[in-house]
């Protein structure tokens, strides 16, 4: 066990933390009873109510519930990052002997970083926006460690090329904003890592990040695990990332504790409603496609007196009297958990409490259709300058050419990864970009962006709605300022207008008084698309809506979006990295890579047969919720980021990241964007055309099986 001293405490100090010393084998971080209230001008709010708790040394350990149930603020507790006041923090933390609450802060800083290690969720403001990358991490070094600042440069590089930063000597003089999204979190995990901590707080470190940058760094963060032999705690709302990384499962809710368990436990026999709840909200692409994605009703409190019962009663299908009288605590099932509920026999059929309605397929209407948008060889490119008096000028060619369709009372899904130009093209839609070339017909008119009647038809639903609102403004200013600005009805309508949209997003009419900030993500989200609805428009782009949601608020929000679709005809672009989310609601997908769509279907083709080997590579790197055999299903992640769009590569713009690329063909001719069977769209050398269009590197692989020597054969060879 690691001496205090080496923590950086005095010989005084090291003697005290001494006599705190708990002795234990496995436990290396021990939480006991954790309370964290925070005391408000009118009210006390109770973040973390008696949490207990142990994380083993070297085992990944997941904490996951959604917004506002406890999950960072009772790490924050751990890493001595809350301020006292308004915080108030009560119960025992013990990390590798050390009792963490009434360390100094002195002494608790020579712990953090050192001793503990974190990763935000944010790693764009948590990095130092004026300080090269390389440097900060070199920092962090010479602030824990007796060492030189050459060495702690050298520290610095080589903790940037383990973490699979590309050229990290040159990378690490660049800034923060030089950095794409998924590099950025791998410095933060470098710079977490630059003292070989024995425990890392992983605090939503893939959250809104693009399916392929998710899962290297879920894959980093194994490999670096198992090196170390470092405890990990990855806090997330995000259970097929838990399946493929945990090894323990903690569930919270209200600042409790709902169950606890081993991964694989929780996943095939919880034991508590609210973890079932979770689970059947995920869209999962390895099940049938239901009506409407399961969901938990209502959303958790808002916690302000102490809870004297199960916070979770008033949204549990198995909620009655009894679940009132007392406040539940963690007992042994039998089946691998512990759990939180009073019902919890009565968890044998999960299915029977949260029933699963399968899709019923409605007939095609496609001659009913009427075709709203019609998108032709559309560019957007940025121009920019670079060098010094000799300016060398280039081109982001954000969009770079496509063609699309958008019917009435359809949604159109587009995919890929973050700087596919996948929200230029919606933003471009709605009048918010110039096309550099092409064109854009609405019911065969052009574009104008200058025309009110067109900013009417087109609306736009951002992907952070707090954002896109004006925090000094209350709801009904809002939601009526569509209304207000195209001259819709009179004031009289328009509060009778707003309460029907409330009510239609399913929000009580008596919030038109609060402001954005009262509300939580999913509610400000729900804001967002009422207001969008405001102006009776004919095309809602919808900019990655639910990325940052809990799994239980995107369900409601994409059956929210199905059912206003149904009721008003309205056509959806869906745009979003997460393609078990688009696969809910789409009826045709477009895969966007580098500006240009490599790959248009319709859903079903898509998922029951994706042809271009870039489709195939995010698929893959979709996380199942389900940890067993993962360790068979894992493929290898997608290498590298995605290319300057100022410099694309030539011929195939996929070439240089692609699994199977052909040598001379892919890497010089541009592959023509072509039908390869009926509704059918690709751009890829390597696609056989027919009735049933495969990559013929697959027949190629078939043939060479085949044409094995038998064991006779290879005998009498």
């Amino acid at each position: 066990m690691t001496p205090a001293s080496s923590v950086g405490l005095t010989d005084a100090e090291s003697s005290v933390a001494d006599r705190r010393r708990v002795e234990s084998d496995e436990a290396l971080l021990q939480i006991e009873d954790l309370r964290v209230s925070f005391e408000g001008r009118d009210e006390t709010v109770h973040a973390v109510n008696g949490v207990s708790l142990a994380v083993k040394r070297g085992e990944v350990f997941a904490v996951v519930g959604e917004s506002g149930s406890g999950k960072s603020v009772s790490m924050l507790s751990v890493m001595g990052l809350l301020e006292s006041p308004p915080a108030r923090i009560s119960g025992s933390i013990v990390f590798n002997g050390i009792e963490l609450t009434t360390l100094s802060r002195r002494q608790m800083k020579s712990i953090r970083g050192s001793e503990i290690g974190m990763v935000f969720q944010d790693p764009m403001s948590s990095l130092n926006p004026v300080h090269p990358v390389g440097k900060q991490i070199a920092e962090s070094v010479l602030l824990h460690r007796d060492v030189s600042r050459k060495a702690a440069k050298a520290r610095a590089l080589d903790l940037l090329d383990r973490v699979g930063i590309p050229d990290a000597g040159k990378r690490a003089d660049d800034f923060p904003h030089e950095f794409s999204g998924g590099m950025r979190q791998r410095a933060m995990v470098a710079m977490a890592l630059a003292c070989d901590p024995k425990l890392l707080i992983a605090d939503e470190p893939t959250t809104a990040l693009d399916v392929t940058v998710q899962r290297q760094i879920v894959t980093l963060v194994n490999e670096l695990q198992a090196e170390s032999n470092m405890a990990v705690i990855w806090i997330t709302h995000d259970l097929g990332v838990v399946a493929e990384i945990a090894d323990r499962v903690a569930v919270m809710y209200a600042g409790r504790l709902m169950e606890t368990g081993t991964a694989d436990s929780i996943y095939s026999s919880t034991r508590h409603p609210y973890t079932s709840g979770l689970l059947r909200s995920i869209p999962r692409l390895d099940t049938p496609l239901v009506e409407r994605l399961p969901e938990i009703p209502g959303s958790p409190p808002h916690v302000t007196t102490l809870l004297a019962s199960c916070p979770f009663h008033q949204r549990c299908p198995l909620g009655e009297s009894g679940c009132t009288d007392s406040l539940p605590e963690l007992e042994d099932t039998g089946k691998g958990t512990m759990t939180a509920c009073i019902h919890h026999r009565a968890m044998d059929a999960p299915g029977s409490i949260w029933p699963i309605e399968e899709l019923s397929r409605s007939d095609d209407k496609s001659s009913e259709l009427r075709h709203l948008v019609a998108i032709e060889g559309l560019k957007v490119h940025f121009p920019i300058s670079r060098g010094g008096f000799r300016r060398k000028r280039l081109a982001v060619r954000a969009v770079d050419g496509i063609d699309l369709d958008i019917h009435s009372g359809k949604t159109v899904g587009i995919v890929g990864e973050s700087g596919s130009g996948k929200s230029t093209l919606g933003r471009t839609l709605v009048g918010l970009e110039t096309p550099t070339e092409g064109s854009i017909l609405i019911d065969g008119k052009p574009l104008d962006t200058s025309s009110g009647a067109h900013r009417r038809r087109v609306q736009m639903v951002f992907q952070d709605p707090y954002s896109s609102m004006n925090p000094g403004q209350k709801v009904f200013e809002i939601v009526s300022e569509p209304m207000r600005i195209h001259k819709i009805g009179t004031p009289d309508q328009h509060h009778q207008r707003v309460a029907e949209l409330l009510q239609m997003v399913g929000l009580r009419p008596d919030v038109i008084d609060r402001y954005p900030h009262e509300f939580s993500g999913g509610q400000r989200q729900r804001i967002a698309i009422a207001r969008a609805l405001a102006a009776d428009p004919e095309v809602v782009v919808c900019d990655e809506p639910v990325s940052a949601l809990d799994v239980s608020v995107q369900a409601q929000i994409i059956n929210l979006l199905r059912d206003i679709q149904k009721r008003t005809d309205l056509a959806l672009v869906f745009i979003a990295h997460d393609l078990s989310v688009v696969r809910q609601i789409s009826d045709e997908m477009n895969v966007m890579y580098l500006g240009q769509v490599v790959e248009r279907a319709s859903r079903d083709d898509i998922f029951d047969n994706p042809l271009h080997p870039y489709t195939r590579a995010l698929l893959a790197a979709v996380p199942v919720p389900d940890p067993h055999g993962k360790e068979a299903r894992l493929s290898p992640p997608l290498e590298g980021d995605l290319p300057n769009p100022a410099d694309p590569p030539t011929g195939c713009r996929f070439h240089t990241r692609c699994p199977v690329a052909v040598p001379g063909l892919c890497s010089e001719k541009v592959p023509e964007f072509r039908e390869v069977a009926p509704g059918r769209w690709a751009s890829c050398h390597l696609i056989e055309e027919g009735d049933k269009p495969i990559l013929k590197i697959q027949k190629r692989e078939t043939e060479e099986e085949n044409n094995e020597p038998t064991q006779d054969e290879e005998t009498n060879q």
